[in-house]
């Protein structure tokens, strides 16, 4: 018989999707205040996978994602998820989001993403949000499933996931002195 063991806290990365970059200085001051300092930054990413979300945001459209200093439980995604939504809210226009907060976390083992959009291979974690696993680690490399999104496929995003996944070494250490 297995014996329940508590989870590792997790590392959290979250992901912003925009036109108007200028407006990733107040998006991340909102992010500070809700979740703590961020150490690590991706450079800009041009998002031309799909024109999902160009009806309602415009484009061109730029990826960004952020790893903040304070792990995580991992059972708080949804709330997380909740809070960035909460902060997406403050952007919105009559045409609809100037922003998309994509909040997520990472063990050694694996990323998550949180969203309000139910699929077959999404688990529900509460309050209306499902747990998206994304992307895998094996065999020495972040590897991508069926449903990886095409932008968290990308070489770019895998790669500053495998720098905060070091970083996140370096963080369960600190933690559990």
């Amino acid at each position: 018989m297995s014996q329940p063991q508590p989870p590792k806290p997790a590392k959290l990365l979250v992901g912003v999707l925009m036109k108007d970059k200028p407006l990733v200085e107040r998006v991340a001051k909102n992010l500070v205040e809700k979740f703590g300092a961020i150490d690590q930054v991706s450079k800009w990413l041009p998002f031309d996978y799909t024109n999902y979300y160009e009806p309602e945001m415009g484009g061109p459209l730029y990826r960004r994602l952020f790893s903040f200093e304070r792990l995580i439980q991992q059972e708080s995604l949804a709330a997380i998820k909740l809070d960035t939504n909460a902060i997406e809210a403050r952007y919105v226009t009559p045409n609809g989001r100037r922003v998309n907060i994509d909040p997520g976390y990472l063990l050694h083992e694996r990323f998550v993403l949180a969203t309000g959009k139910n699929f077959s291979h999404r688990i529900y974690i509460g309050s209306g949000i499902y747990a998206d696993l994304t992307l895998v680690y094996a065999k020495g490399a972040l590897q991508t499933l069926p449903w990886t999104y095409p932008d968290y496929a990308s070489e770019e995003i895998r790669d500053f996931i495998l720098q905060a996944r070091q970083k996140y070494s370096i963080d369960l250490k600190k933690d559990s002195q």
